[in-house]
């Protein structure tokens, strides 16, 4: 795991009071009036910081990761350094335990996967029916005895290491009359039956994250899933993410929240300087779980939302139930309601996967703007394209539409363009500004752009767009330049503020 990267501004040097975690790279500071070149994974104020001090400690912190103690008057910019970068309040007597307890939960680098579903393997003890859909899940209807017994397990076993934790999150659908539970088994290094540890989690346990912690030393992994009773047993998906330990999913104060069929929505805000406007980002799709975007965001200085989703493979479109989508929604309004925000002065962004997100929620936003690299609009017709304009090239597609719409019929896809279009074609979107960049030889959704143009039909709203010859995938990099551009030129001239770079 990586050095964690500490700053200290005061009048005595902690390093030289308490004993430090070899993990910590600790730096002590009694004047901080110069910008850094990267910041810190935690900074700690023991003194009030003086008015030249407090431009570079805001680019020196991240957001939920300044502490103070009671030696900082909380007023005037003081106050405003606190409220912008979410700090919390640290008594002096509890920061060595802090150090040495808390700190290694700052880690810079997080991860999250999931097990790779071709690596499930249903137990061949058995015997009743077995189903596989795509690469969504495995549904099992049949007896599984009166005891609890391994049905299911995941091949290829993951490597936790010494001092690590790692949260567990099983997606599953199931008979009342079913009765699971989950166990890890901890082998030595270099071992395939040596046992160091093992975890047993109840149903109970399950319905909420849970958590190995690993004080031994560095270990691989096995994870299966056991059963009893009579009926069915959906099998989802099993999510393994390195643990923060209760300080946030994946970012330090990163917010998780789920709906009741164990679907997960990630939010991940940032005031910035509290001025508008609020840029939201929709992460695009991704198998390697967490947020995207981050640098870029934080690059522009101002508050911004991150939002991620871990279903399927990658992600399925920010699309989902009732409750699914009232729950996203929410939370953007709840960041806008917290920043003092009206709708004029929000931002909505993404790149492909990330593009529909924007586009869906947007109909009910309606933001100043929105920026968007590779759009995909119509899902059905995505999926349509994977059997001869884009064979193999992205499957998830078709998982999608089934798991959204129930079958792969035409007429299923058509309603699966429509999800979007028609909330579209209901939206008044007079002063929103699209701004877009596509790829001309698009084989995922080529018809994106045009429909776009021919659909947005509000009088005041604004689209203006670059073309770029090739696939869908063939020049990501021309299109993340001109998205970051067009960001930096939205911010200038209808904010008048300038990216921090």
């Amino acid at each position: 795991m990586s050095g964690i990267k500490v700053l200290q501004l005061g009048k005595k040097d902690w390093s030289r009071m308490y004993s430090l975690p070899e993990i910590i790279d600790f730096q002590y500071a009694t004047v901080f009036d110069e910008k850094p070149s990267k910041p810190y994974d935690i900074v700690f104020l023991d003194r009030t910081p003086l008015e030249e001090e407090i431009g570079p400690l805001h680019k020196a912190c991240k957001a939920y990761t300044l502490f103070i103690t009671e030696r900082v008057e909380l007023k005037g910019n003081v106050m405003w350094l606190y409220k912008s970068r979410k700090g919390r309040r640290i008594a002096s007597h509890a920061v060595e335990q802090f150090l040495n307890q808390e700190a290694r939960n700052y880690f810079p680098r997080p991860y999250g996967e999931k097990f790779q579903f071709k690596n499930l393997s249903i137990s061949q003890n058995f015997t009743g029916c077995v189903r596989w859909y795509g690469n969504h899940s495995v549904c099992l209807q049949g007896e599984y005895g009166t005891k609890l017994s391994q049905i299911a397990f995941w091949r290829n076993n993951i490597p936790v290491f010494q001092g690590q934790a790692i949260d567990l999150w099983l997606e599953y659908k199931k008979d009342d009359a079913v009765s699971i539970a989950l166990t890890v088994t901890q082998f030595v290094q270099g071992s395939i039956s040596d046992v160091q540890q093992k975890w047993e989690f109840s149903e109970e346990e399950l319905e909420r994250v849970v958590r190995i912690d690993n004080g031994l030393p560095d270990g691989l992994i096995f994870v299966s899933l056991q059963a009893s009773g009579e009926g069915e047993l959906q099998i989802i998906a099993l999510h393994d993410r390195y643990s923060r330990r209760g300080h946030g999913h994946f970012l330090p104060g990163g917010e998780r929240y789920v709906t009741s069929d164990r679907e997960e929505i990630f939010c991940y805000f940032d005031p910035g300087d509290m001025k508008p406007p609020l840029n939201v980002y929709f992460s695009g799709y991704k198998t390697m779980e967490g947020f995207e975007g981050y640098n870029l965001m934080r690059s522009m200085g101002s508050p911004f939302l991150l939002i991620a989703e871990a279903r399927l493979e990658g992600g399925c479109f920010y699309l989902g139930s009732a409750e699914y989508e009232r729950i996203l929604k929410k939370a953007v309004y709840r960041y806008m309601a917290e920043l003092g925000f009206r709708s004029e002065q929000v931002i909505f962004s993404g790149l492909s996967m990330g593009t529909f997100g924007a586009l869906y929620y947007g109909c009910d936003i309606r933001p100043h703007a929105l920026i968007l690299g590779k759009p995909l609009a119509s899902i059905g017709d995505i999926a349509a394209n994977e059997r001869l304009l884009r064979p193999g090239g992205f499957p998830t597609s078709l998982d999608v539409v089934r798991y959204l719409g129930g079958n792969m019929e035409r007429k299923t896809l058509e309603e699966m363009n429509d999800r979007l279009w028609n909330k579209f074609d209901r939206t008044d979107w007079n002063r929103t500004k699209f701004i877009v960049s596509y790829m001309i030889e698009d084989d995922y959704d080529p018809t994106a752009y045009k429909m776009l143009i021919s659909r947005l039909q509000s009088e005041d709203a604004q689209l203006y767009g670059k073309g770029i010859h090739g696939r869908h995938n063939d020049n990501t990099g021309a299109i993340v330049q001109w998205f970051s551009g067009q960001f930096e030129k939205i911010l200038w001239e209808d904010f008048r503020r300038k990216a921090e770079g």
